[in-house]
């Protein structure tokens, strides 16, 4: 199973503030356990919403939004892509996490959808196509 750990933004991060160096040393050691563990698969950082945008949907519409956003708490700072025997293993594995923040902060934890997990919409057709998307992504890595 695949879980996708989102770290939350916080004002500091929304602001800039780059982590120390002691936490960037504390990160670099738990990523190494993760991946000599064989759980992390992806993991990154992510600049502050002020640069990022945002895309609505309404129908055939889409309208662009500049950031920064308002609304900290519900903001990303930075994620990683777990691969897990179950829910609780990525649990405990996130409570191993140095704080991210410094500070107060908060990591949620969201299992990946996998292909069967779509039912009979996910027709075989579907699944080919996923498969060969999927197959020339490992290709340009």
């Amino acid at each position: 199973m695949r879980f996708m750990i989102i770290v939350k933004a916080t004002p500091e991060s929304e602001a800039g503030k780059m982590p120390s160096e002691a936490l960037l040393t504390a990160m670099g050691k738990y990523n190494e356990e993760l991946v000599k563990a064989g759980v992390m698969v992806a993991g990154e950082g992510l600049h502050p919403s002020s640069k990022g945008a945002r895309v609505r949907f309404s129908g055939a519409s889409r309208t662009v939004v500049d950031g920064p956003f308002a609304e900290t708490k519900e903001l990303v700072a930075g994620f990683w892509l777990f691969e897990c025997s179950s829910r609780e293993e990525a649990i405990e594995w996130v409570r191993r996490c140095p704080n991210p923040m410094e500070g107060d902060s908060e990591i949620e934890i969201r299992q990946v959808f996998e292909a069967g997990d779509f039912g009979a919409e996910f027709t075989p057709e579907l699944r080919e196509q996923e498969d060969r998307l999927r197959a020339t992504i490992a290709a340009q890595t």
